[in-house]
Parts: structure tokens; C-alpha cells; sequence
């Protein structure tokens, strides 16, 4: 199937085929025909998958098809995302994809100055892509009407859910019209998200092109156990003697991913980091730089999980493991996009051990463990509790001990989770693993 057999219009085809798409994956194969359709769809599959597109290509046609007389603009599409980085994606596609339509779209999130924003929607566009906090900021002071909304998209329902933005989202929902097409795209699936589709949309679609809470088959995923004091050289000696050039490290806390950078700077590897406390300009511009290779690590907190999407970005690594063992699906979900192979290692100390249960339990198969010369596990160092790094609290084996801050320091902090990560591991393979976790390198294999 082509995207010319989708119903699509000529303008917006001529602006897929200019960058250089034929076919649509699968999710965008049945998202797309059904949003023509005019009805509601509930839609997951794994990251990576071209769920934007999905969305975006058919709004875009609906809303040229649909398009009022009037003499001033309304807005007539939103879109919500949970981050910055993500909302300000989701723009760009809808820039890209309606370059030849003559609809006005923009994007207003926290962390940079609200004026031009608002100027922006006084100048009148048809679509909003947003944030939760700044949305309702800027509808508060009275600047921003959703009563003429036509259709509505809670993009990453998921990670909305995870960052605290359920009542937010509610305040939204109060002040969309009742008649409306709703769109609710997610990675994963939940109760909760069953819960809050059940509230928003009228009869939905369900869409599903890969089991829930799977990890893409386009990615080899491999496990280094090594002491947590020998990590930083660990990821260095990676990163330097494999001669990599664009990699993505995901580490748990703000501080650590600061002075990570610090260290990887040190080494002679040009490293930038992206997390909450960062301005939005030093967001955009470590990512910018990552992008065109000037740096070759950026080094991110599970703010970053879901807005950043580059294409055949070739390496993830998990510096610490997630507390939530969806979020692993979502950090290796940057690699191995669009078709491409793509790479992710996990560097795993003893105290992360029960986490990695976690998640090999979730994606439902066993992560490849492979030990490297030179870092041997000193088996005398006992597990200890793991520092979250908000509020204090900390985590055992993945089970939360504290709560959260509905709504953390902004739109896309790394806000804190109520869901706890309790499933306990399972009776396999244990004794294999612990052999590796203890004689470090026997029967080491040098990574490639």
C-alpha cells in the first residue's frame, strides 16, 4: 500500500513525497483511513512506528475539507502533548505536511516567554499543538477560546498519565465542545488509560499493530553487569573504542546526567545534557547539536524519552535503569525507527538487578548479558536502595516509597509517578545470570 491509496489530497502527498516516504507503516496503513472516516480511534503501537503521521496527515485533510468561511481564524484542532520537545515535533510534521495548505498551526509550551505566543494565536491558526500547564495558563488570562475545536489528540496518553497531567487534562476536556472527533494515541496501555478513553471518546477504534508494552523487534538489546562506581568509564570505553558518533544515555536523575556530561566532556567525547532544570534554549540547542553531530552523547533524563525523534539515531544506552519498566520500552523506542536497526545497552549494577526483572518481565523475554574485559563484578558489594533523586524517597528493586507532585516544576518535568513498579522477578535463568554477575568476564565476548 501506497500513501496514494489513503485519501489523501494532492498538496499534502506532494509534501510526503518530498521527504522521501512512499509507504505508510502500519500504524499510519489503518490510523489514517479511519480518522477520514470521522471517528474515534484508540490507537497504540510501539514508539517509533509513525504514530504522528497517523494523526497529523488525516487531521490535515479533514480540516482543508472542512474549512469554514470566515473572516478571522479559529481554532479548529488540538493537539496535547506531555513535553516540549515532543509538542514542538508534532509541529513540525504538521508544518512539514501542510507546507502546500494554507493553514496556520503553532506550538506553546512552559519554560520560554508567553507573549509570543500569545501574539501568535491573536494572528490566528487553525491548529494548536500545546502542553497542558501553558495551554491553561494562556486560556486563564483569556487569550484562547476551544469552544469551535473540531478535533482533539491526546498524543502519549501514557506518559501524560505518568507526569501527573490527569486533572489538567480534565480541566481541558471541560472546555472542548461536546460534539468533536477524538483521537487518543499511546505507547503502552493501561487500566488507567482504558479508563480515561472510556471518559473522552464516542465509540472508538482500537488500534493495536504490536502487542502492548513491546519492545521493537528492530532493536538488539544487550546487559552489561558493572559495579556502579566503574559506569562512567565503562560507558566512555563504549562510546570511544567502538568509535560511535550519535548516542543517546538515559540516566535516572538531573544530577546524574550533569555529571555525566562532565565526565564524558573530560574524556574527549563532546556530550550535552537535556533534562527539567535546563532553560528551553539549552534544550533546543543540545538537541540541535546532537542532531548535526556536533556533540556525539546526549545525555537525558525520561523527560526526553518521548520528544526526541532523529532519524536512525543508531545507539541508546541505559546508563541507570528506569524506575518504571515502561519507560525502558520508551527509551529504546528512540532507536530502531522507521524500519531501521537500531542498537540499546543497559549498564546494570547490583542494585538494579530486580529492576531489570522488571522490565524482562514486562517486554516478556530475556535480555542478552555480555561481559567486558576489564570490568569484572566485585561480587562483595552488597545492593543498596536506589536514590530517585525526588523528594528524597527511593526505590528497592523498582517499588516506589514515596509520592508525587501532580504537576512536578512545569509542563515537562520529570514529575514523579504514582504507579508502582512491584512485580516481583521470576524463577528463571537465575543461576546463569548470577555466574555473570560474579566472574564478570568469563566467557567475555568484546562488544562489537
Amino acid at each position: 500500500m501506497s500513501f496514494t491509496n489513503l485519501g489523501l489530497s494532492n498538496p499534502i502527498l506532494k509534501a510526503i513525497e518530498e521527504q522521501g516516504y512512499t509507504n505508510p507503516t502500519p500504524i499510519q496503513a489503518q490510523a489514517i483511513p479511519i480518522v477520514l472516516d470521522k471517528k474515534d480511534v484508540l490507537a497504540g503501537a510501539q514508539t517509533g512506528t509513525g504514530k504522528t503521521a497517523g494523526f497529523t496527515l488525516p487531521m490535515l485533510e479533514l480540516l482543508m475539507q472542512n474549512k469554514p468561511d470566515l473572516k478571522k481564524y479559529q481554532i479548529r484542532s488540538l493537539v496535547l502533548t506531555p513535553t516540549r520537545e515532543l509538542a514542538a515535533q508534532v509541529e513540525e510534521s504538521i508544518e512539514t505536511y501542510g507546507k502546500y495548505l494554507p493553514l496556520k498551526s503553532t506550538v506553546i509550551f512552559g519554560g520560554v516567554g508567553i507573549n509570543p505566543q500569545i501574539a501568535k494565536i491573536k494572528k490566528g491558526v487553525d491548529i494548536i499543538v500545546a502542553t497542558p500547564g501553558r495551554l491553561l495558563d494562556i486560556i486563564s488570562q483569556g487569550f484562547l477560546d476551544l469552544s469551535c475545536i473540531e478535533m482533539f489528540v491526546l498524543d502519549e496518553a501514557d506518559r501524560m498519565l505518568d507526569m501527573g497531567f490527569v486533572h489538567d487534562i480534565k480541566k481541558i476536556l471541560k472546555l472542548l465542545p461536546k460534539t468533536k472527533q477524538s483521537l487518543l494515541f499511546s505507547a503502552t496501555f493501561s487500566k488507567e488509560i482504558k479508563i480515561l478513553a472510556d471518559n473522552l471518546l464516542d465509540h472508538p477504534t482500537l488500534i493495536e499493530v504490536a502487542r502492548r508494552n513491546t519492545s521493537s523487534e528492530m532493536v538488539s538489546q544487550t546487559v552489561h553487569f558493572v559495579d556502579k562506581g566503574k559506569k562512567p568509564e565503562l560507558l566512555s570505553h563504549i562510546i570511544g573504542s567502538n568509535n560511535w558518533t550519535q548516542v543517546l544515555v538515559f540516566t535516572r536523575t538531573k544530577h546524574i546526567a550533569n555529571k555525566l556530561t562532565k565526565k564524558l566532556e573530560f574524556d574527549g567525547i563532546g556530550a550535552a545534557a537535556i533534562h527539567g532544570n535546563k532553560s528551553q534554549g539549552a534544550r533546543t540547542k543540545a538537541l540541535a547539536d546532537f542532531k548535526d553531530g556536533s556533540i556525539r552523547v546526549l545525555v537525558a533524563t525520561d523527560i526526553a524519552a518521548r520528544g526526541i525523534d532523529i532519524d536512525q539515531l543508531p545507539h541508546v544506552i541505559n546508563f541507570e535503569l528506569p524506575n518504571v519498566p515502561e519507560d525502558y520500552v520508551h527509551r529504546i523506542g528512540r532507536t530502531g525507527r522507521a524500519g531501521n536497526e537500531g542498537e540499546a545497552l543497559s549498564l546494570v549494577c547490583v542494585d538494579e538487578h530486580d529492576l531489570l526483572k522488571n522490565i524482562e518481565k514486562l517486554i516478556k523475554k530475556d535480555i542478552k548479558v555480555i561481559a567486558l574485559d576489564g570490568f569484572d563484578v566485585d561480587p562483595s558489594i552488597k545492593a543498596e536502595p536506589i536514590q530517585n533523586g525526588r523528594g528524597g524517597g527511593q526505590k528497592r528493586g523498582g517499588q516506589s516509597q514515596r509520592g508525587r507532585n501532580p504537576r512536578g516544576s512545569g509542563d515537562n518535568s520529570s514529575s514523579q509517578r504514582n504507579r508502582n513498579s512491584n512485580q516481583r522477578g521470576r524463577s528463571r535463568g537465575d543461576v546463569s545470570r548470577g555466574d555473570a554477575r560474579k566472574q564478570g568476564n568469563a566467557g567475555s565476548a568484546r562488544h562489537r
